[in-house]
């Protein structure tokens, strides 16, 4: 599936730069630009409440800020690993709707799909151009994923340029992360400072924002040593957004806990009681003080029903509005086109500058001033 692509052709003034030195490059971090927050998420599966609860609802209150949000359902990132095109194309608009039913407004935020915005994967070639090798062999994600494969594809082995072309193709200033994706966007970081030093001051250096970070490592159900992940091949380590509510209610159920009867918070101590704690918190607005305060006198096998009751209660209304948007493909779609228009003319307004930068047009220096394009 892919949303309708818009571009906007600009005239521009910019020449190929010669040579910029590293203080340049400083310079240009150290400029002021407007505030733009870039966050993508891959349209694999279900989201689990690790997921909501650090990235989705994150989003969903810089959006009450007024914050200038850009989100990317980023399908390319999807193809990185073998893939099926109608469970990709299916995924897209089940990730449509369930941020629509998280609370994300297309009003007031940018959301669209990757690939239906050609300045990402132009941009990621021009990055890769001045990146390397060996910086890339080096990142932990490709490690991980690589680590059992004896065929490895080149895009599991390239996609950080791409999610840097992602960053910077909207001249991105904040980017919301986890921790697993710091290095990610220190390579980013890097390309920017590298392209500015080379070409020209054309990039904000990104900074890496936490949101949320206390929701954004949620632990197993089943094991609580380890995030709570949608990887995982046993489905009750995790509460995912469209369970049905006897799902949630047997999972938490089987959360692994300990032996200690009593509802304490000690996340190093007791981390499965912490983690369901941390959990009740969030749906329920209330400190954990006060919820340890309000479970004196029960023991955990009873707090995991109190848990799910809250649970279900918070994410009933989510899957409502979630089936409400899938029951409307047509809205989905033109959701993501209207996005892709605005994330179009934003990123083809830098994507000029980038090849002007880079020698790609220029302006023939003569009495017609005839600029020569593609």
């Amino acid at each position: 599936m892919l949303t309708r692509q818009f571009f906007v052709k600009i005239r521009t003034n910019f020449t190929p730069s010669k040579n910029y030195s590293q203080a340049a490059a400083n310079a240009v971090s150290n400029k002021q630009y407007p505030k733009r927050i870039f966050s993508g998420i891959q349209p694999t599966g279900s989201i689990h409440l690790g997921n909501y609860l650090g990235a989705i609802a994150q989003w969903v209150k810089l959006q009450e800020q007024n914050e200038d949000v850009i989100l990317s359902i980023v399908d390319l990132h999807s193809m990185t690993l073998p893939h099926e095109p109608k469970i990709l194309s299916r995924n897209i608009l089940e990730m449509t709707a369930t941020l629509l039913g998280c609370g994300i407004d297309p009003d007031r935020v940018v959301l669209f799909q990757q690939s239906a915005v050609p300045a990402h994967t132009e941009l990621c070639w021009c990055l890769g151009c001045i990146s390397t090798m060996a910086r890339l062999a080096h990142l932990p994600q490709y490690k991980e994923k690589s680590k059992d494969m004896k065929d490895i594809p080149l895009g599991l082995f390239v996609y950080p340029i791409l999610q840097a072309a992602d960053i910077l193709a909207y001249k991105t200033t904040h980017v919301p992360v986890g921790e697993d994706q710091v290095q990610q966007i220190q390579l980013a970081q890097d390309l920017a400072r590298m392209f500015n030093s080379r070409f020209g001051d054309t990039f904000p250096i990104p900074h890496t924002i936490t949101t949320g970070a206390e929701y954004a490592r949620l632990r197993s159900l089943r094991d609580p040593s380890k995030k709570m992940s949608k990887s995982d091949p046993d489905p009750k380590s995790r509460i995912c957004l469209t369970d049905n509510f006897d799902d949630v209610v047997r999972n938490i159920k089987k959360a692994v806990t300990d032996f200690t009867s009593e509802v304490t918070y000690d996340p190093e101590g007791r981390p499965g009681v912490s983690n369901l704690i941390g959990i009740h918190s969030f749906v329920t607005k209330k400190p954990v003080e006060d919820i340890c305060k309000e479970a004196e006198g029960i023991n955990t096998g009873q707090y995991k029903l109190v848990v799910a009751e809250a649970v279900v209660s918070y994410l009933r209304p989510i899957q409502d509005r979630i089936s409400y948007y899938l029951k409307d493909e047509r809205y989905l779609l033109d959701v993501l086109r209207r996005g892709g228009e605005k994330a179009g003319e934003i990123s083809e307004r830098n994507m000029e500058e980038v090849r002007c930068r880079l020698g790609l047009r220029f302006t023939a220096k003569d009495k017609k001033k005839v600029q020569l394009t593609r």
